[in-house]
């Protein structure tokens, strides 16, 4: 449950307080412009595909904390490797082919990546 509220409050803050979180963020993401969306005139702290990953993960906990069934163990790395597909596919595209990709692409292809991780997080501290 706390893990599912601090998500919502991790996305929440990203847009309220992009200012203040700026310097925080910039240990975990690039944050170049060119990648970023802005709300109000005001770049977030996080590029458009780590903001896909945290919104996917916000919204795939409530998900995961109703569930009564978990991945197993097995299908784990599976899962994950399949949900990565879609960003894999925007960072080929990008880098190896030199195909334009919109910051939307990039926050549309992160989503499924951070849901699937945000589940099996949850699924590793239900084990536990």
């Amino acid at each position: 449950m706390v893990l599912g509220f601090g998500a919502w409050v991790w996305v929440a803050g990203l847009l309220v307080a992009p200012v203040a979180l700026r310097p925080f963020c910039a240990f975990i993401c690039h944050q170049r412009p060119e990648r970023s969306f802005f709300v109000a005139g005001t770049q977030l702290p996080v590029c458009a595909r780590c903001m896909g990953l945290y919104i996917g993960a916000a919204l795939a906990m409530p998900l995961a904390l109703r569930a009564r069934s978990l991945p197993a163990a097995r299908r784990e790395r599976f899962v994950l490797a399949a949900a990565a597909l879609p960003t894999a596919l925007t960072w080929i595209l990008e880098f190896a082919a030199g195909v334009p990709v919109s910051n939307t692409a990039r926050f549309l292809a992160a989503l499924p990546l951070g849901a699937t991780a945000a589940w099996l997080v949850h699924a590793v501290i239900a084990d536990d």
